[in-house]
């Protein structure tokens, strides 16, 4: 057979071509490999670098890695969080002439780690509740796209720091399934999955010895559920409002615009008599704070980091001189925005030298920042600037920084 290389991205294809395809991948020389947590994984997983990149390599059959490569590709289209596909590697070809199952390539998450790398150290339980605030709505994105899993669980996610909570990626596609609509019962079959899948997980954890005592695998398995329900209800649900009460509508947009989601279709309809509205908000994005700091300042971020950004920016924006809201010849956000990234947001992360952050990404050095700033101002009783703040976060914590803020950049990726 013929070795071929089936890859989005024109800039991998020569330096995949430079791996040990030859050799079944659970026999890769360590020289080869990169070494990264991985999660528990029903197929042999492993970590390459391919040119400048870490990758992701699982055997497959072809036609799984072929339909998962689909689906992956399907869900950054739909800007689900995801891993990202990079290729399907088939006619594999070992030196004695056997043939060598197909693998499924994908690029690694900078900052990542699967759940039971977070587990090394006990995990206190409000830390294990924001992982599975995380997992629910990552399973509610999908749903209101139309992606059936088939398999959620804390093994086929990966988590990164967002601000104060986490952010939940998707890993593990095999079982997924694309509609343009899901029916209730193919939300509840993925709720009820998740639900046996989590408890089992902790209940492992907890046989290790890994899992804080005040935990209990069933009832936090049962959690996702209620976190599930709550989180879709708030997002679909019909309101009816009297007419007089139309500025309701507003405050509804608002409320899902706080929890990271924007309305970008809605149906509203009068009551015959003329006594009332009905507002059902039809579709759903998430990323409302995400998109709102890009177009204001060019940075990417999570969700919770952008929210904490913007209220610095909108903070600093109100100490400028020519921050002027409604007058023509005030400064456009837009113009003190780049501002604020130029004097304020770079100078404070280019302070912070990158072999003392562990490589974590720049708004989450930035919000920490914040978080450290709003510490000492409280202990000083005034406000200390980002300057002095800085300078006692490279003194007193990145220092004994430990965990998963400061996790390496190679992250890590599980099938």
């Amino acid at each position: 057979m013929t070795l071929q290389i089936r890859a989005t991205d024109a800039g991998h294809p020569t330096d995949i071509l430079d791996l040990s395809w030859n050799i079944p991948l659970e026999q890769w020389p360590e020289g080869s490999l990169v070494a990264l947590p991985r999660g528990i994984s029903r197929h042999v997983v492993r970590f390459a670098r391919a040119g400048e990149e870490v990758v992701a390599i699982k055997e497959v059959s072809e036609w799984a890695a072929v339909r998962e490569y689909g689906l992956l590709r399907d869900l950054d289209r739909l800007a689900i969080p995801a891993v990202d596909p990079i290729a399907v590697v088939t006619g594999r070809v070992g030196p004695d002439g056997e043939q060598l199952e197909p693998v499924l390539i994908t690029r690694h998450l900078n900052g990542s780690l699967p759940y039971r790398s977070m587990f090394e150290t006990t995990m206190r339980p409000d830390t294990m509740n924001r992982l599975l605030d995380a997992l629910a709505v990552l399973l509610v994105r999908l749903h209101l796209v139309g992606f059936a899993w088939g398999d959620c669980s804390l093994s086929n996610t990966l988590f990164r720091r967002d601000a104060g909570a986490y952010a939940a990626y998707l890993v593990d596609a095999e079982t997924g399934q694309i509609q343009p609509q899901l029916t209730s019962g193919q939300r509840e079959y993925d709720i009820e999955l998740a639900r046996v899948n989590i408890a089992g997980e902790l209940m492992d954890l907890e046989a290790g010895g890994s899992l804080h005592p005040s935990v209990d695998p069933v009832t936090l398995g049962e959690t996702i559920v209620r976190r599930y329900a709550d989180l879709w209800h708030e997002l679909t649900r019909e309101s009816v409002y009297p007419t007089s009460k139309r500025h309701y509508i507003d405050r509804r947009i608002r409320r899902l615009n706080d929890l990271g989601f924007d309305v970008a279709e809605m149906q509203i309809q009068r009551s015959p008599a003329g006594d009332s509205v009905t507002f059902l908000p039809k579709v759903v994005d998430a990323g409302h704070h995400q998109r709102q700091l890009l177009r204001l300042t060019g940075l990417d971020t999570e969700e919770n980091q952008a929210r904490s950004l913007l209220n610095d920016l909108e903070s600093w924006m109100a100490t400028q001189d020519d921050y002027a809201p409604g007058d023509p010849l005030g400064a456009r956000p837009e113009v003190l925005a780049h501002r604020w990234v130029r004097d304020v947001f770079r100078p404070a992360v280019r302070a912070v030298p990158l072999e003392l952050r562990g490589r974590m990404d720049a708004a989450q050095l930035y919000h920490d920042l914040l978080e450290h700033r709003w510490y000492l101002s409280e202990r000083a009783h005034a406000d200390v600037g980002i300057v002095a703040t800085v300078e006692d976060y490279l003194a007193n914590v990145l220092p004994h920084m430990l965990g998963p803020a400061a996790v390496p950049d190679d992250g890590a990726t599980s099938s």
